[in-house]
């Protein structure tokens, strides 16, 4: 059970220290705030890479089920695909219960009931959901490729896959916030719907919460077709 285990443990890190630093430069009531972009995509690679550092040992870090999909459909995981995916979901509402009652005080005195849903889940900048959709789809297919190449579910550690998740950010990530990971948007939205007593939140953004489950899933079995063509 140990692999299950450390994908709970592993994703509950990745949204601790994740959803930490939205929460970090979002309130105007911390030291970090408006730290900027560039704080972000880096706190989130520093946030897989310790993530990553922790499980891979014993599970191999998929930490999102885009990749524990893409990686069984690219012949480079034989495990149980729906346990990791229950794990990583469960892990996913952890950790964002961790960073809710480390910041309650912060979330408290926000008014902004926006700014308290953009640090659970994504947004698009400009609602185009054909554009958001593919830029998800593009993200996570650029994620999973390179991490195949890179040495498919046998990783040569964490670090090669923090600064891609870096230059992902950087490059592609600004146009809905690069959720690029099912479990990272979805369980945080659900915890931010039913599990947390949040001060003064405003609905879960339903309507848009497939594009980030949906478009990962289905960059990342694109990717791992990309890389059977390549028949490397």
């Amino acid at each position: 059970m140990n692999n299950y285990l450390f994908e709970f443990i592993g994703t509950a890190v990745l949204m601790l220290f994740g959803s930490g630093v939205c929460a970090n430069m979002s309130f105007k009531t911390t030291y970090g705030y408006k730290g900027g972009w560039i704080v972000i995509t880096f706190g989130w690679g520093f946030a897989v890479f310790v993530a990553a550092f922790i499980s891979a040992p014993f599970s191999g870090a998929h930490l999102n089920p885009a990749l524990t999909i893409g990686l069984a459909a690219a012949g480079k995981f034989s495990g149980n695909v729906l346990g990791y995916i229950i794990a990583q979901m469960l892990g996913a509402m952890l950790g964002v219960s961790l960073m809710y009652m480390m910041y309650k005080p912060h979330f408290d005195r926000e008014e902004d009931a926006n700014t308290k849903l953009g640090i659970f889940c994504t947004a698009p900048a400009i609602k185009h959901l054909p554009s958001n959709f593919f830029s998800e789809f593009i993200g996570t297919f650029m994620l999973l490729f390179a991490v195949l190449l890179v040495g498919g579910a046998e990783i040569k550690g964490p670090f090669p896959v923090a600064i891609l998740i870096v230059a992902i950010g950087m490059s592609l990530g600004g146009a809905t916030g690069y959720a690029i990971n099912p479990a990272r948007d979805l369980g945080p939205r659900i915890a931010h719907a039913f599990l947390l007593p949040i001060k003064g939140k405003r609905d879960s953004n339903w309507g848009y919460a497939w594009v980030p489950v949906v478009a990962p899933i289905l960059g990342a079995l694109a990717a791992a077709g990309a890389y059977l063509l390549l028949n490397i």
